[in-house]
């Protein structure tokens, strides 16, 4: 079922959460809603489950007004950050519950709601705690326990709010693959909300980035990581190196002096240059556009960085730095900084 979000507004007395905001999602397509809490990811995503409605604007199921239909009628399937299953029924029971509620002639006998939930624990690899109740499992297994009681229903559209989040990290880590793993065996249109850049990247086919009720950004995974349209999205996907200068000419400049580095672009005045870690190079001080004092250096795993503490037009700033780990520095060292890929954006108040 492909999702039309055309103008979305909404406002929550005088905080605007969603400022006319409109995505099309693909039938069949996995889509993250990425952003920093406020960021109306979640606001979007209870508009399209029938859980709010907006000010102004139009959601469409298949071109159709999904407005106008209540949580029932739009087929959709719930996996929430706290899982909220019921602690009084067995994991086959918890799954089971959204069949056995039907009514009519959606109701269906027995035998198939036995059939339907064996194979449902089974793709979600849980069908050996089938008699067990919520608390005797980890938090792992109750959120795999969730999602098949999301699935049992058969839902056209699938969301999920921050549904790793109350997990340890190795945990998340191994449902996001699994997740990714699920989603292209049994393909349901499903909306990820989440903060997790990592999460983000690593299981939706697209990226949708939003930041104070407004998309900033719409892309694969690979193309919002290297080709961020905003400064707002490099800051918040993936790590980021925040170099002064000013754009004059179509060249940079820092204190008057030219860079060498391209303006991209921007517009004359005060600029962002922006860059990953590993993209910016120690290098002699006389050979970089950038030179300043180490201040500390920190080991992360593979990993090591340096403070660098460089001059700019407002004065004495630091910056994060990769350094190779059989790179021989020590701290108060003077050393050059080297972007050898960044993007540029007009400086921002």
């Amino acid at each position: 079922m492909s999702i039309d979000i055309v103008g979305v507004t909404k406002q929550f007395k005088t905080f605007t959460a969603l400022d006319n905001v409109s995505l099309q999602i693909n039938s069949g397509e996995l889509v993250a809603l990425l952003g920093p809490s406020g960021s109306g990811k979640t606001t979007l995503l209870r508009i399209i489950a029938g859980l709010d409605w907006p000010d102004q604007g139009e959601v469409r199921f298949d071109g159709e007004d999904a407005l106008s239909r209540s949580v029932r009628e739009r087929n959709v399937g719930f996996v929430f950050q706290h899982y909220a299953l019921f602690r009084h029924l067995t994991v086959f029971e918890n799954v089971a519950f959204g069949l056995r509620v039907r009514r009519g002639p959606a109701k269906l006998p027995e035998a198939s709601i036995r059939a339907r939930v064996n194979e449902l624990l089974s793709l979600v690899q849980i069908d050996w705690l089938s008699d067990r109740y919520p608390a005797q499992l980890s938090g792992g297994q109750r959120q795999r326990v969730a999602l098949a009681r999301a699935l049992a229903i058969s839902p056209k559209v699938l969301l999920l709010d921050e549904p790793f989040g109350a997990l340890d990290a190795k945990v998340r880590k191994e449902l996001r693959r699994w997740l990714r793993h699920l989603h292209e065996e049994m393909p349901v249109t499903s909306v990820l909300v989440t903060h997790d850049q990592e999460e983000a990247l690593e299981v939706s086919d697209r990226i949708v980035v939003m930041g104070r009720g407004k998309i900033e950004q719409v892309g694969a995974p690979v193309d919002v990581y290297q080709n961020p349209a905003t400064a707002f999205v490099h800051d918040f996907i993936g790590e980021t190196v925040r170099l002064p200068g000013e754009a004059r000419g179509g060249s940079l400049f820092l204190k008057g002096q030219p860079l060498g580095l391209d303006a991209q672009g921007v517009g004359d005045g005060p600029a962002q240059i922006l860059a990953r870690p590993h993209e910016v190079e120690l290098a002699p001080p006389e050979n970089a556009p950038f030179a300043g004092k180490v201040l500390a250096l920190r080991v992360f795993g593979p990993n090591r960085r340096a403070d660098v503490e460089i001059a700019s037009d407002q004065g004495m700033m630091v910056v994060e730095a990769s350094v190779p780990l059989d790179r021989d520095i020590s701290v108060g060292a003077r050393v050059g900084l080297l972007p050898h890929r960044y993007r540029v954006f007009a400086a921002t108040a």
